[in-house]
């Protein structure tokens, strides 16, 4: 079926629910879209598929960004009902996020896989470090910058986001935490910024794949699987809430440390990929 022997098809798909589970719980705990749990399990799919090595990272990277979409609305809704996203961040990054989430999407379809990798370990490493040293004193500044300051945070969002097939979380909850917003607080706000990265995303790999149909396999439309995206994104969506309640009953150092794990287990991905 779709070119993969039957005998394989239950364990792939089995892998691909297990991956929407994950991705949602990540999504609503994390605020983060869960792009570095599909990414890695399409890429193996994908090779069972036969898709070739130049176009492979690429689909699962615009894939990933479309599976993010429901996700993130998911997640965003949950946590607004909690009254934790910090509405006023959201609107003054909507249109740097959107604009520069197009940009990186097309840099991203040229740029190699190396360079993905190192940008995504170096932003999940910064991170994690101050996540996990516990250091509340870690301030670039008691508050948040003005709106050209802002602005030029919902770039670096934005941009890194698209190179690297995330919603963004991971970023944004560093930079909140930085200026002094509660982790409740940037968790929730940046499931909103996931909603602002993951369509515009998605339409940039669409249009960049758009020229590679002959070789991309059976449902996809440009970067993005229709097979993936149909598999995953439900199944995420519909855990992603459960994940948001589990957020909000954690304690605060509970939270920052598991956040701050599972960046170190992702960057570990990438480092191990990058050598190996």
């Amino acid at each position: 079926m779709l070119g993969i022997p039957l005998g394989d098809l239950v364990p792939l798909v089995l892998a691909l629910l297990a991956a929407g589970v994950v991705t949602g719980l990540l999504a609503g705990m994390f605020g983060v879209g869960g792009g570095a749990v599909i990414v890695p399990v399409l890429y193996q799919i994908f090779g069972f598929l036969g898709v070739p090595e130049d176009v492979r990272m690429h689909l699962c990277v615009g894939t990933s960004l479309a599976i993010i979409i429901p996700t993130s609305v998911q997640s965003y809704r949950a946590h607004r009902a909690k009254g934790k996203v910090l509405e006023d961040v959201l609107k003054v990054w909507a249109v740097p996020v959107a604009l520069s989430v197009l940009a990186g999407g097309a840099i991203a379809a040229f740029a190699p896989p190396l360079v993905l990798k190192l940008v995504f370990v170096l932003v999940a490493a910064s991170n994690a470090t101050k996540l996990l040293a516990g250091r509340d004193d870690w301030r670039i500044a008691p508050e948040l910058p003005g709106k050209v300051g802002m602005r030029a945070y919902g770039v670096l969002i934005g941009l890194a986001s698209s190179l690297m097939g995330i919603g963004g979380g991971a970023i944004s909850n560093m930079i909140l935490t930085l200026h002094g917003k509660a982790i409740h607080n940037a968790v929730a706000t940046s499931s909103g910024l996931g909603v602002l990265i993951s369509i515009p995303g998605a339409i940039s790999y669409i249009l960049a794949g758009w020229s590679k149909m002959p070789v991309l396999p059976p449902l996809s439309v440009g970067y993005v699987s229709l097979l993936g995206f149909a598999l995953i994104a439900p199944v995420s969506a519909y855990f992603a809430p459960f994940g948001a309640r589990l957020a909000h009953r954690m304690q605060k150092r509970t939270l920052e440390v598991a956040f701050g794990l599972f960046l170190v287990v992702v960057s570990a991905r990438f480092i191990w990929g990058i050598f190996f």
